[in-house]
This record gives structure tokens, sequence and C-alpha cells, in this order.
């Protein structure tokens, strides 16, 4: 108990001795604002439920989810099948858990991809200017004049279909914003005194940007990219409702909804419940990206 108390005595420390000190300290205090935000424990506690389900479905007594049974097809939910089947007399229960698998998989890995290469491209283009700059935020004007559904359908449908397909797609039409963000950031400290002092002890131009520019950004890329989540949520299950997501049978929800559109007034369950889990996600997400912000900046409401 006294070695917790120690613990989190050194992570609130108002003097940090290291720079890890300061950096997991300020973590700290952010994870101590969440809890008094009622919204983002709801959000997180929405994601938490999903995302523990997905990962633990393989452990859970499921119903193989590619299972067919023609005999079984649209039964309405029942002891045998909670949630009913679908058009293939397939577990719908099954198929929803293992279907938010892909769904989070791709979230993450779209975030992974679009939110670094963003946030590295803008405190660059910021941080250096000129030619830099404007070639930089170009290609990111380029990219930001199209829809991003339609955009990610387009390449999608150029790369196939598959999961690597749609995380590509969504991940290529997701950076810019982050990098225009990031560019502004840098920008407006460029001339700062700390950044004339690196440059006059001969920092590089290399290290100026990863170690000085880069830490400037992280704050807001983290809030941006929880409340952007729920819009790669939608996007992800547009393309599965299109066909260009995972291919079948593979369960994905937004293939799901898809399948039962045509028959939603004689089995409702077979759309409507994969509809209602984005819906939940996405809400989850959006709940939690407001927390964030609050949390990250209390005054900005």
């Amino acid at each position: 108990m006294n070695r917790l108390t120690d613990g989190l005595r050194w992570l609130a420390s108002d003097t940090p001795a290291t720079r890890a000190q300061a950096r997991l300290g300020a973590v700290y205090r952010l994870l101590r604002r969440l809890p008094g935000q009622p919204i983002g424990v709801a959000g997180l506690g929405l994601v938490g439920l999903i995302t523990a389900l997905a990962l633990g479905a393989p452990l859970l007594p499921l119903a193989d989810p590619a299972a067919q049974s023609l005999g079984d097809r649209l039964l309405p939910p029942s002891a045998a099948h909670w949630l009913g089947t679908d058009t293939l007399g397939r577990d719908m229960l099954s198929r929803l858990v293992f279907g938010a698998r892909p769904t989070l998989a791709i979230v993450a890995l779209v975030l992974l991809a679009s939110v670094p290469a963003g946030v590295l491209i803008g405190a660059a283009a910021g941080l250096w200017g000129g030619w830099v700059e404007a070639v930089l935020m170009r290609l990111a004007d380029l990219f930001m004049a199209f829809p991003r559904l339609i955009l990610a359908i387009a390449v999608a449908a150029t790369l196939g279909i598959g999961l690597w397909s749609a995380v590509i797609s969504i991940a290529l039409t997701g950076w810019p914003p982050y990098a225009r963000v990031a560019r502004a950031e840098v920008a407006m400290v460029r001339q700062a005194e700390f950044i004339q002092a690196a440059r006059a002890l001969g920092v590089s131009h290399l290290r100026l940007w990863l170690r000085h520019a880069l830490p400037l950004c992280l704050p807001s890329a983290v809030v941006r990219a929880a409340l952007d989540a729920p819009g790669i949520v939608l996007i992800t299950s547009g393309l599965g409702f299109l066909g260009l997501g995972l291919p079948p049978p593979a369960p994905e929800w937004g293939a799901m909804v898809a399948e039962g559109r045509a028959i939603v007034f004689e089995a409702w369950w077979v759309s409507s419940l994969p509809g209602l889990l984005i819906l939940a996600l996405g809400l989850g997400l959006n709940f939690l990206g407001d927390a964030l912000r609050d949390a990250v900046d209390p005054g900005v409401k």
C-alpha cells in the first residue's frame, strides 16, 4: 500500500526530476480528470464492453459464425438462438460478437497509420516552412478536396476486398486533417525562443523536428483521433455494406446490414442488430472523445 501511495505521489509531483516522470505525470493527471466526466465514463464503458467481447470471442461459448444451416434460416430470437439466425441459418449472436473484431482492428490500424503520418507531415511543414510547407500542404489539400467516403470507396475498389485494403483506403484519406492541425500548432511557435535557442546550439533539423516540434502536436492529435474514430467506424461499415470490406463468409457489421435490408420487415433482427452495434460503438467513441477533449483542455467547452 505504501508503495502504491508513493508511486501515485511520484506521478502527481509538480517538480518532476526526469523527463519520463514529467510525461507519466501528465498522463496520470489526464486519467484523474476523466472520472469527473460522466459522458466519458459512459463512452469508455460502451467501448470497453464491445472491445472485451471482441477480444474474448474465441473463448466464449458461441457457435461457429460461419456455420450454415438452411433448415434454421431466419429464426427469430429464442432460447436456441438468443438473437435469431440470418438468411443462411448462421447464429446472429456469434456473428455480431465476431463481427466486432474486424471493425475494431480496422479502426486501430487506421489510427496507427494516419495519426503518426499526419502529425509528422504537419510538424515538418510548420517547422520548416517555405517550399516544404507549400508542397506538403498542397498534397493534403488534394486529398481533402474529395469526400472522404467517396475517396475511400474508390481506393478500396481499386485494391480489392480485404482487411488491409480497407485499412489502406481509409488511412490514405484520414491523415490530412492531422497534418493541417499539426502544421498550425508548430507554425505558431516556429520563431519561439526555445526553437531559436535549439538552432543556435546546433541542434539538427531531424532532432528539432522529432524532439521539439512533434511533442507540441500530440495532445490535440490524441483528442482528434478519439473524435475521428466514429467516422472510421461508419466508413468501415459503409465499405462492408457495399461489398468492399471483408470477403464472405467473414462476419462484418456493414455486410450484415446489407444482407438484411431486403427482409427488414420479415426478419428485423438481421439488419437492425448490427446497425444498433454500429450506433453504440460510434456513440461510445464520440462520448470518449468529448471527455478527452475537455480533460486535455478544460477551458474549451
